[in-house]
């Protein structure tokens, strides 16, 4: 038994104390005390910071002027800190002690409260000041939603001392509101630019604001201490429900349709518009005449007259499912059952079962069910996560990792109602995310582990650390966002220099063909010497490629290579008259200059372009009928004796050859392969058999205008395989290729789920 002494310390919510009072003044000192201390270090913290984000953001600076904004913001901020930091600390203890007498005033002259501390007022404001409010509001709401339960009990404690005033989280002195506002207020002593505050203010967030779990449970530990409130509770709740009165659970509902499907239950739907509503109110029809069709012997998942044995409640749920979440993170820490996807999904089958031994340890009596809008959100879960197994969407290691999930996102549909009826809710964006990401992966292209681990780090950090703090969500998403964004930066720098690669050399070949054909229609026909013949078939083509290369097909650069072709060609018509041989020393001059500019574009060395210069000198003097030695010109026209670099080779002997180096090009049959294939847009994620065990994803990352072949990388970037059209539409035909979905994965499995509660009963339960 409690002593009397004992039992008139304790102050209970419908107790009030003055704050003026020796006991209230106590208290208020002591709330004081813990918020100035912990404020002190956070602002502190916080402000050792600063400097290091911006002269990081000045180091990136687009240009010169807003490298110059963050420099001058670092010096106002190293002169103006202790200003700020007095004038914070300084306003939250004013807000502490006057608190109660300026709520009075303000209820006392107009018959409300002012302002609350934590509100913005959203009127005709400078944008500046719009975006200061917006940045303000936003991280406020974040934090009031992630310290529900210890910001709940501070505020009904602080109601206590306060005389019984209603505080709120809008208007509690060290919630965040107040101190966001009041950091905003202590700003006003910097006259740095907005951009430098918006930094700061994602700063405080980040070491102050997110760090206020401490400072909320030193304050409720010694209130509690001091008798105030010492046996509140904060019940869970179903996903937007009122707290029960006095803080006490509900009785449970019977397995009767009844209040909870009122509700809607795990399907809720709001007039925000963001649920699929046709989708959704297929699945409570569906799950509504499953219940109605009769079952036999009664067991788990049945319905037995009400009162035979409560039923458990939303609290018993969650505890039950901590349990079983605290036994899988540990199995999962010590590689102990980490199973394969048959074993998966024979225990995603089982949790249900799990679930009600479970609560039957925890309260010594085991229920046969659960209520129905319960029993409706474990089968859904169930579903969702048999679906996963079976996707053939991810791979086999990802399926594995992902099923790990299924008991915290139980908990996550139990805790809140609306998470399969909102796209946009964070555990739905989380797990399409990880899907998303997952698609994408193989052993190839993942050798490093570092998705693997990224995925892995989520899935354990949800069996560890999930409770009922459903902002985890939001965090995990934002931090495998960060994650991916670098990855794709990194594998975008790659995927354009294999996509600049492969468009380089496509031109290369296109140029060789073209260049090929040019001096190859020209020659044909003509009975050349070895000189002329090597001199235009090799240094001349391999010039001609590399004009189009840089000037273009179109250039004047190019004509006048082909030109030169030309005029090359009729020099080696025989000189006999006057004329003609007074038309050819006219070209000789043109000819060499033509040849000195170009074969020294295509790496010939100034010596063997002398050497063979002096050879068609040789040639040249013999035609037009100077005494030149026979063993001269021979060894002049002699294709063995010119000295042209061995890497210039020719480029085509004939038309013949040049015809089969032409890439083959298939008719488009109209298949539904060939169909596919056309409708295919780069961001396509394939999967590929390459081999007699090995598969690759690879994802489609550009389509060559010049040719049509298909690129595939993989997602590191890296290059993978590339089709021409029909040989990827012969693939898919053949198993070899398959076109992985691009919807996202819950979507998908809602839909799977659809498919299979319409199916009849008889052949659901084959299927089981």
């Amino acid at each position: 038994m409690k002593d009397a002494s004992e039992s008139s310390n304790i102050v209970s919510l419908t107790q009030r104390l003055d704050p003026s009072s020796e006991r209230g003044g106590a208290l208020l000192n002591t709330v004081r005390d813990i918020a100035g201390r912990r404020l002190q270090i956070l602002i502190n913290g916080m402000f050792e910071h600063v400097d290091d984000a911006l002269f990081d953001l000045a180091e990136k600076a687009e240009n010169n002027a807003a490298q110059m904004h963050y420099f001058d913001g670092m010096r106002e901020v190293r002169k103006r800190r202790p200003m700020v930091e007095r004038s914070f600390l300084a306003q939250i203890s004013r807000e502490l002690t006057d608190f109660a007498s300026s709520y009075r005033n303000n209820t006392g002259n107009t018959g409300g409260v002012s302002l609350p501390i934590g509100s913005v007022e959203l009127s005709l404001v400078a944008d500046n000041e719009l975006e200061e409010s917006l940045a303000i509001t936003s991280m406020i709401g974040k934090n009031e939603t992630r310290l529900t339960r210890d910001l709940f009990a501070v505020n009904q404690r602080l109601s206590v001392i306060y005389g019984g005033i209603k505080i709120d989280d809008a208007t509690n002195p060290v919630g965040p509101a107040a101190l966001s506002q009041a950091f905003r207020q202590a700003m006003r002593e910097l006259s740095a630019e907005m951009r430098v505050k918006l930094i700061i203010y994602k700063l405080f967030d980040r070491y102050v604001l997110a760090s206020l779990d401490e400072l909320y449970q030193e304050i409720n530990a010694e209130l509690v201490r001091a008798g105030v409130l010492p046996q509140l509770r904060h019940e869970i709740q179903r996903g937007g429900g009122a707290p029960r009165a006095g803080g006490q659970a509900a009785p449970a509902a019977d397995a009767t349709v009844g209040a909870e499907q009122a509700e809607g239950g795990f399907l809720a739907d709001d007039d925000s518009g963001n649920a699929s509503s046709e989708l959704i109110q297929t699945l409570r029809t569906l799950f509504s005449a499953r219940r109605a069709v009769p079952t036999g012997a009664v067991g788990v998942g049945q319905h037995l007259p009400a009162g035979a044995v409560q039923l458990p409640s939303a609290n018993e749920l969650i505890g039950a499912l901590s349990v079983l979440q605290s036994q899988a993170a540990i199995n999962q820490h010590m590689a102990v059952n980490t199973g394969n996807a048959v074993e998966l999904a024979n225990e995603v089958q089982q949790l249900k079962e799990h679930l009600l031994a479970q609560i039957g340890s925890l309260r010594g009596e085991k229920p046969s069910q659960v209520s129905t809008i319960d029993e409706d959100t474990i089968d859904l879960v169930g579903m969702l996560f048999e679906f996963i197994l079976e996707d053939r969407n991810l791979p086999t290691e990802m399926q594995v990792l992902l099923a790990r999930l299924q008991i915290p996102y139980l908990k996550a549909a139990i805790l809140d109602r609306k998470l399969f009826a909102h796209r946009q809710h964070p555990a739905r964006r989380l797990l399409d995310s990880l899907a998303d990401a997952a698609k994408g992966w193989s052993a190839e292209s993942d050798r490093d582990h570092r998705l693997h681990d990224k995925i892995k780090s989520i899935v354990d950090r949800l069996l560890q650390d999930f409770d009922d703090d459903m902002t985890i969500f939001e965090r995990l998403c934002a931090e495998l966002q960060e994650f991916q964004d670098i990855s794709r930066r990194r594998a975008e720098l790659a995927e354009q220099r294999v996509a600049e690669s492969t468009r380089g050399r496509e031109k290369l070949e296109q140029a060789r063909r073209r260049a090929a054909r040019e001096i190859l229609s020209r020659i044909e026909g003509h009975n050349l010497p070895p000189l002329i013949h090597g001199i235009l078939s090799r240094a001349w083509a391999n010039y001609l490629v590399l004009t189009i290369l840089r000037q273009g097909e179109e250039s004047s650069e190019f004509r006048d290579a082909l030109r030169f072709a030309n005029d090359f060609i009729d020099s080696t018509k025989p000189a006999r008259t006057l004329d003609e041989r007074r038309a050819l020393r006219q070209m000789l001059p043109g000819i060499e200059r033509a040849l000195r500019r170009g074969l020294g574009n295509v790496a010939f060395q100034e010596s063997d372009i002398d050497r063979l210069l002096a050879q068609l000198h040789t040639y040249y003097r013999h035609q037009l009928g100077e005494a030149v030695p026979e063993a001269e010109v021979q060894a002049a026209e002699e294709s063995t004796s010119l000295p042209i670099p061995e890497s210039i080779q020719p480029i085509a002997e004939s038309e013949a050859e040049l015809d089969r180096s032409e890439p083959e090009q298939e008719p488009v049959l109209d298949t539904p392969e060939a169909l596919l294939v056309a409708e295919l847009k780069p961001g396509t994620w394939l999967e590929f058999v390459t081999g007699p065990e090995t598969i690759e994803r690879a994802k489609l990352s550009w389509i060559s205008p010049m040719s049509g072949r298909y690129l595939f990388v993989n997602r590191r970037g890296l290059k993978v395989a590339d089709y021409a059209p029909h040989e990827l539409a012969q693939a898919l035909a053949s198993g070899t290729a398959r076109v992985l979905e691009s919807t996202a994965l819950f979507d998908r499995a809602l839909d799977a789920i659809v498919g299979r509660l319409s199916q009849p009963a008889t052949s659901q339960a084959t299927s089981e």
